[in-house]
């Protein structure tokens, strides 16, 4: 053998020390190829909706309800099922109500027992006993595998089962058992979940989805051009600082930072009231219902102005600081003519809607002024040393990336830049050329010297790339010509409003290209697929998002509140099971409360977008391929036990 092989078969020979070990190992492998494949959950562009986006996560965009009617089919009616399914959802929510006019609790908590362990044992079937083990609550654990396991030993089993449920009834344990088994339902009918993008901003609870993601069992994220921003934010990169705030003031949603991350904005209020007094601030709408009056209202009104201005003056620094970026033109503060309120851009002069400057230095536009830069200072720290966002950061810097290839599936959240021609668009950052995967593994290395890189000019560096994936026209997680904010505010021609979206998006239907992005990435187009988040679906007006023949699926549906006028619905989200690919399309989520006493689940249509004629084992997955390469590896274990090449260790 060679020394390297012999060195990783002796540590092998640590964890499997015996022939036995070793071939009981092989057995158990070899017996988890065969089984269906686990049900992955795609999601993106949730957009901090937290009460949506924990509904969907609950019933698995259905999955809760096909796993009952599995089970019982047509033994059990439509509004049955509909009950069952919001006791899975919310168990102690429902069990609350349900004592309010159920007379005899006792009997009704033995049929609802019975009818979980039904799902649950379906739920179970396409595990290993040792994995289902392991998700087993663990105050309930042996319980619950009794109950789920058929014991062929046992011949009157429904005494034996009755008398397990009675005394749990008895000692007063029925509804903490029933919330682990519904838990334990939600937890088996989804094995692995995908997040495509884009968790913050909008919505009001993007740190409530991220402390609920960092419980799940197993799952990905592929940052969005909004999580990167965030990311740059929590790493001291003040542009992404700025823009930050700004969405979050826009949006009517500065609670997240004082609230849900402790930032403190008195400073920054404090400033905005002082310097904008008397300014209106009538370009700077919030996106919330109208309550012009408020003094709540008015005094985000005048934040919003006024980090809005402290944006454009940073995002100025850096542009000249990143000569590379050639950015030159998005720097606008200084083609403002002060005295006529107007500006040039595109050799066209435009009238300003709004002409208050009192910060900005017409000969030094971009310079903070000493307030503004302590204000500055102060946002830094406050977000460089919050200890939730750092471990939010954290989180998806661990589970995320730019970019997956899973199962056949390429995932990402943007675009792939292309040229006109729709060949891959070479982009030179930092000196260097990149186009394709290279592109994307580049900027992904670069976040992570955002936070980790010794080097200081590697790690500036890397805090300025988060910056620019959020606006650059090359960049893959934005693929527009620019970002059209300083327009929006101050120009009423809408003409100047356009951003112009990369070729990627003309081409979306051409199989040609889409094929040669599947190959870049190392797939193969004539079964993979590209699952895309970033750009809305407009339902309403006839988009349909299986895209290429079915070769890609663009799931962003609009479950940001913000969007669901322009699409027509309340997001996509697809579904990957080892019978195929199912996209589901939902309608708008009323309310938790409405999901509870009504029990209203979100409206779902389904869409076989493909469906197998085999059912998909493990064996037929990325993991089951990783399996394989261990069988093989104990294979060889097995073999230099025999041929003495190896001693075991008894």
């Amino acid at each position: 053998m060679k020394n390297l092989e012999a060195r990783y078969l002796e540590r092998l020979s640590d964890l499997y020390p015996t022939i036995a070990a070793a071939s009981t190992e092989i057995i158990n492998l070899q017996s988890i190829l065969n089984l269906p494949k686990g049900t992955e959950h795609f999601l993106t562009d949730v957009h901090g909706e937290y009460e949506a986006f924990s509904h969907v996560l609950k019933n698995g965009s259905g999955s809760v309800r096909r796993k009952i009617d599995d089970v019982f089919g047509n033994t059990m009616s439509i509004r049955d099922k509909r009950s069952l399914a919001t006791l899975i959802y919310y168990p102690k929510q429902r069990m609350d109500m349900i004592k309010k006019t159920e007379t005899n609790m006792d009997d009704w908590y033995r049929v609802h027992l019975y009818l979980l362990i039904e799902v649950s044992k379906r739920a179970a079937s396409k595990y290993t006993r040792s994995k289902v083990r392991k998700a087993l609550p663990k105050d309930f654990a042996y319980v619950i595998e009794e109950l789920i396991t058929e014991k062929a030993e046992v011949s009157d089993k429904e005494s034996y089962y009755n008398e397990i449920i009675s005394t749990i009834i008895r000692i007063g344990r029925a509804e903490d058992f029933i919330v682990a088994i519904s838990e334990l339902i939600q937890r088996l009918v989804v094995d692995h979940l995908h997040i495509v993008g884009d968790i913050y901003d909008r919505g009001p609870g993007p740190h409530i989805i991220m402390d609920k993601l960092m419980t799940y069992h197993s799952l990905d994220i592929q940052w969005g051009n909004h999580d990167v921003l965030w990311m740059g934010a929590a790493a001291g990169q003040r542009g992404c600082i700025t823009n930050a705030i700004r969405i979050c003031a826009r949006y009517g949603n500065l609670d997240i930072l004082e609230e849900g991350y402790g930032i403190n904005l008195l400073p920054l209020a404090t400033f905005a009231l002082k310097v904008y007094k008397d300014d209106p601030c009538t370009c700077f709408k919030l996106k919330v219902p109208d309550r012009p009056d408020s003094e709540e209202m008015q005094m985000n009104l005048r934040i919003h102005k006024a980090i809005s201005i402290l944006q454009f003056k940073v995002e100025g620094q850096i542009i000249s600081r990143q000569k590379s970026f050639h950015l030159e033109d998005r720097a606008l503060l200084d083609k403002i003519d002060y005295e006529k309120g107007t500006i040039v851009l595109g050799g066209k002069e435009y009238q300003l809607l709004d002409t208050n400057f009192p910060t900005v230095d017409p000969k030094d536009p971009y310079a903070l002024t000493e307030e503004e830069e302590e204000i500055m200072e102060r946002l830094e720290k406050a977000f460089i040393n919050c200890e939730k966002l750092q471990r939010h950061m954290r989180f998806l810097l661990a589970k995320g990336g730019l970019y997956k290839v899973y199962n056949d599936n390429l995932l990402y959240h943007g675009c792939v830049p292309l040229d006109e021609d729709g060949s891959l668009k070479e982009t030179e950052v930092y000196g260097k050329k990149y186009r394709g995967k290279a592109l994307y593994d580049m900027l992904d290395a670069y976040v992570r010297k955002g936070f980790f890189a010794l080097d200081k000019k590697e790690r500036e560096d890397g805090k300025d790339i988060m910056w620019y994936i959020w606006l650059h026209p090359d960049s893959p997680l934005f693929g527009k010509n620019k970002m059209a904010t300083f327009e929006r505010y101050f120009i009423a021609e809408k003409e100047t409003h356009i951003e112009k979206k990369n070729p990627y998006y003309s081409y979306i239907e051409n199989e040609k290209v889409i094929d040669n992005i599947m190959k870049e990435f190392g797939l193969d187009p004539s079964y993979g697929h590209i699952v895309n988040g970033h750009v809305p679906v407009k339902r309403k007006d006839g988009e349909n998002p299986i895209k290429c023949g079915g070769k890609v699926m663009v799931i962003d549906g609009g479950f940001s509140k913000a969007y669901q006028k322009e699409t027509g619905i309340a997001g996509y989200t697809l579904i990957f099971n080892s019978y195929g690919l199912l996209l589901v399309a939902h309608e708008p989520f009323e309310s938790t409360e409405a999901a509870i006493e009504k029990e209203n689940d979100i409206h779902s249509e389904l869409t076989v977008v493909q469906r197998v004629h085999d059912r998909i084992l493990v064996g037929d997955t990325d993991n089951g391929r990783e399996l394989k390469e261990q069988i093989r590896d104990l294979e060889q274990l097995l073999s230099a036990y025999r041929n003495g090449e190896i001693i075991e260790k008894l």
